[in-house]
């Protein structure tokens, strides 16, 4: 408590109803979160297994864990929940099945799951997807995170016809899912808020396990999470919420800054703390955040962060002829800055609106011989090989999972084709049962000739008799047993387009195994192969974007993929009309959100901001004329300091880029 200033204090203490801390960029908003966790377990007598607290990805969950064990004996804090929004309602899934109506072992459809199966209703129904099954999955997505049931959605959907189409889907798609007793990424929140809003006694009953809740992040709740938040603190509003309306930038994918209001509507008792002194940025970027994001309207009376950290450098604003000009030079610039400094490469971010403006900017960076690190590259879990093992673990614990069944029925080939999983599909449909359940039916005969009944039920009691065993033995045994029986190392080595590349592959398939393995060894109590396989699915869909980077490597990352992060010298690149802001946003009415992009990407800058743009840019082929973003002209003009188009390198300074680039080339090169 001794290292909080009065205002992160004042949040600590704050016991007397709900509470909402205005946590400006870099103000300690995770101190205050791990400090009163710590002070209503030693302080409050609170039990830890009584508190829970929320956020967004496993990452931050990770670090907010770390750091309440650093401030609680191990021993304090068993039983404490600090996890991930979506991880909270799986357990309350796993907890509150016969409620729901679902039977143990159920499985976690990703997107891809979702999309398959999606296309294949679309196919069923109208003979051909049509193109519009990504547009059919976010409106049902849309529907599950404003907590519209399928029965609803008709009338949601009114007369438009496609709406009307969607409203179908989604009833079908819904009643596919329980078929194969599986759920979504969007029901692990909307099941648990649905059921307490249904079922009192089972929200009484949630409340009283979780005494206290914090929620992170809070502006980037959407209305299924805000209704769960409700459900979980009642009456007592016993509730910290942590966020910041200036970093609200996830309104496309149903985030809701208006929740702010409603806590003000549903806790008439609330009360709202600023945390307004910055930890990370100096005072000339603070000063420009400030006059940026001044422009937007706010819920609640403007924050205006400040910093004992000096007032910096002038923020360099820099004009170049052309995109590829913008690359060359934003890389020179930096390289040069590192060797006038003697910093790091990790020291150095690029960061850009859309993830196409990276491409030119990774050429010059390999040209120069600089390392990089490229946000959102290929997930672990995105691996062919990976997901092949992943879908059998699934089916293993849960046979009736379709999506897993397509994937891998074939997978090592066993002579099973498209005619024959089309057949059995249609059985299956005609029947309302699972594929794998189908394949035991007699009727089944008449559908398929005797060799394709045979080839699908050798598959489906292999299935039986090794789910079998996992559930009977060691998991991790089963696992093996599974890479083994199908001789999947041979599959790789025939599917492969060289050794290298199978052995790598294969390397994957080990990697996925190892993992398991310590998650096993590391659990408080012994695990089946159930929680693991659905611990390991829930991983993969919120760790896409959670990599770190490795090694000292400049960062190249999207505005989005940015916030939470910081580093000692960013370069906003692309600071033009049409791209920030973007020409959607803004023929949408979105401005407001681009500023706050905007307001994200020059807090994330500790000592250093550089901003670009170019006076013309590369369209479908052609050279254009662009406009300087409108967002400049909000920054205060006396702490810019312009360059490029028109002015003169220094010859001093254009010597000393020189040497840059020359002691960049020899480091590498391990030459003196």
């Amino acid at each position: 408590m001794a290292t909080l200033n009065p205002r992160q204090h004042q949040a600590v203490r704050h016991l007397d109803g709900p509470c909402l801390v205005l946590a400006g960029a870099g103000s300690g908003k995770t101190r205050v979160i791990t400090n009163k966790i710590a002070y209503l377990i030693e302080v409050c007598g609170i039990a830890p297994h009584n508190i829970a607290a929320v956020t967004f990805t496993n990452k931050a969950a990770r670090e907010m864990k770390q750091r309440v064990g650093e401030l609680l004996t191990g021993k304090n804090a068993k039983g404490l929940q600090v996890s991930t929004f979506h991880t909270l309602g799986l357990n309350i899934i796993r907890q509150e099945l016969t409620a729901l109506g679902f039977k143990p072992n159920f499985s976690i459809f990703d997107a891809q799951d979702s999309a398959a199966l999606i296309k294949e209703l679309l196919r069923r129904d109208f003979g051909d997807d049509g193109g519009i099954i990504q547009q059919m999955q976010w409106q049902i997505s849309r529907w599950k995170s404003a907590l519209i049931t399928p029965a609803e959605a008709p009338t949601e959907a009114g007369d438009d016809a496609t709406l009307v189409a969607a409203a179908a889907l989604y009833e079908r798609y819904q009643r596919a899912l329980k078929a194969y007793n599986a759920v979504d990424f969007d029901d692990l929140i909307m099941l648990p808020a649905r059921l307490f809003m249904d079922h009192a006694e089972v929200q009484e009953r949630w409340q009283n396990k979780i005494r206290y809740l914090l929620v992170d992040e809070y502006q980037d709740t959407n209305a299924s999470q805000y209704q769960l938040i409700r459900c979980l603190t009642g009456v007592r509003g016993a509730l910290t919420v942590v966020g910041d309306d200036d970093q609200s930038i996830y309104a496309w994918r149903g985030a809701e800054p208006e929740n702010m209001l409603l806590l003000q509507r549903d806790y008439p008792t609330l009360s709202v703390i600023k945390l307004e002194q910055n930890y990370r940025s100096s005072g000339r970027i603070l000063k420009a955040a400030n006059a940026l994001i001044k422009n937007n309207s706010h819920v609640f009376e403007d924050k205006r962060l400040w910093s004992e950290l000096g007032y910096g450098d002038p923020i360099k604003v820099i004009t170049l002829r052309n995109d590829e000009h913008e690359a060359e030079q934003v890389i020179s610039e930096l390289v040069s800055h590192k060797f006038k400094h003697r910093t790091k490469f990790r020291d150095y971010a690029i960061l850009y609106r859309s993830n196409h403006q990276s491409r030119l900017f990774e050429r010059s960076l390999r040209e120069q011989r600089v390392p990089y690190y490229l946000s959102g590259g290929t997930s672990f879990f995105s691996h062919s090989e990976v997901k092949d093992m992943m879908a059998y673990l699934r089916l293993l614990v849960n046979p009736d999972d379709d999506a897993a069944f397509l994937r891998v029925v074939n997978t090592p080939r066993r002579e099973i084709g498209p005619t024959t999983l089309e057949k059995l599909g249609n059985y299956a449909g005609e029947r309302q049962l699972s594929l794998f359940a189908a394949s035991f039916e007699l009727g089944l005969e008449q559908c398929l000739n005797e060799k394709g009944v045979q080839r699908v039920r050798r598959f489906t009691r292999w299935l039986v008799e090794t789910g079998d065993r996992a559930q009977r033995g060691d998991p991790l045994a089963a696992v093996k047993d599974v890479i083994r029986e199908v001789n999947y190392e041979a599959w790789l080595n025939d599917s492969s387009k060289d050794l290298k590349q199978a052995e790598k592959r294969m390397a994957n398939v080990w990697e996925l195994v190892t993992w398991m393995q310590r998650l096993y060894e590391n659990s408080q109590e012994d695990k089946t192969l159930a929680e693991l396989v659905n611990h390991m699915s829930l991983m993969d869909m919120l760790d896409r974007n959670d990599a770190d980077e490795a090694g000292d490597c400049v960062t190249l990352m999207t505005l989005h993929a940015a916030k939470g992060l910081e580093f000692p010298h960013v370069f906003l690149v692309g600071v033009e009309e049409e791209i920030l802001p973007h020409r959607v946003s803004v023929e949408e009415g979105n401005i407001e959100e681009e500023r706050r992009l905007a307001y994200v990407g020059i807090t994330r800058a500790q000592k250093t901001l550089t901003i670009s743009l170019c006076a013309r840019r590369k369209r479908a082929g052609e050279l254009l004329e662009v406009e300087a973003s409108r967002f400049l002209e909000e920054l205060p003009e006396e702490d810019l300091e312009w360059r490029g188009i028109g002015q003169q390198i220094d010859p001093e300074e254009r010597q000393e880029r020189g040497q840059a680039h020359l002691a960049n080339l020899r480091g590498l090169l391990g030459t003196s």
